[in-house]
């Protein structure tokens, strides 16, 4: 068949999956906005008879959202920031020097990054209790830290574009490798740290396996985890956890949009090599 008669199936395939993916957010939002007598009554489908802001007010404060606001900030400023600083600094050995068991090392990198998380689940807990982290937000952090090695791959695209003719320049005038690092290096490649910024903060903010396993004290929830409060053993307010899931989901959805042209240039920009 040729590509102008595959066009209307394509059209059919896409529509079908755009319906599967948003069935679920319509379903959320219908349930946010109606009272709990009505979302009882009535169909998950049907629209809500007025707007009801009840249980969004009922699912902020019940959820202690300003403690996960806070806790999910401090968790993506400073895991942002020294994925950048520890990513970079690896991407810049890793491309500019030569030393033994580069490849070696190399590869253990991507390793780490095919095998699955959960492998080594039960040997991350019992370090992160014998640090003395276990339900601190430097327990996350440091998993957010040490085990994410996307960015190292996001900088060594990047870096490979820059060339070494500035460092040789920048050592002629007696700069150090700290200095060309600091100077040149880490400037030229701050798309890829936009790039990592977000990508960064997205996950935090969706994830909830590992705070929930490592902060499980109310106190330390974040957004995600938040959302615990609202299912029990006995019963769950499904209207209530709905306008909770629409109010961690709306920042997300809201950073994603603005910045996703950001982020596929700065995915693309950073596989071409100049």
């Amino acid at each position: 068949m040729t590509s102008s008669k595959m066009q209307p199936l394509y059209y059919v395939i896409f529509a079908v999956i755009t319906f599967i993916v948003l069935i679920p957010i319509v379903l959320v939002v219908f349930a946010a906005f109606k009272p709990p007598a009505e979302l009882a009554a009535s169909s998950p489908l049907s629209l809500p008879s007025s707007f009801y802001t009840g249980n969004l007010m009922a699912a902020f404060t019940k959820g202690n959202m300003v403690t996960g606001f806070l806790n999910t900030g401090v968790l993506i400023i400073v895991s942002v920031l020294m994925n950048a600083v520890l990513g970079s600094m690896t991407a810049y050995v890793l491309n500019r020097f030569d030393f033994r068991l580069k490849k070696v090392i190399f590869g253990l990198f991507i390793v780490a990054m095919v095998v699955p998380f959960y492998t080594a689940e039960v040997a991350r807990f019992q370090i992160i209790k014998a640090l003395g982290l276990y339900n601190t937000l430097a327990a996350p952090t440091l998993i957010y830290i040490g085990t994410d090695l996307l960015q190292i791959f996001i900088f060594l695209q990047f870096i490979e574009k820059i060339s070494v003719q500035l460092d040789e320049s920048a050592m002629l005038d007696g700069a150090s490798y700290l200095r060309i690092f600091t100077s040149i290096i880490f400037p030229l490649m701050l798309p890829a740290t936009a790039t990592l910024a977000i990508i960064k903060t997205v996950e935090i903010m969706n994830d909830m396996y590992i705070p929930y396993l490592y902060m499980p004290d109310k106190d330390l929830h974040t957004l995600s985890t938040s959302l615990m409060t609202f299912v029990g053993e006995r019963a769950s307010y499904w209207n209530e956890l709905s306008a909770a899931i629409l109010i961690v989901m709306l920042p997300t959805v809201l950073l994603y949009l603005f910045f996703q042209r950001y982020i596929f240039a700065g995915l693309m920009d950073g596989a071409v090599k100049g």
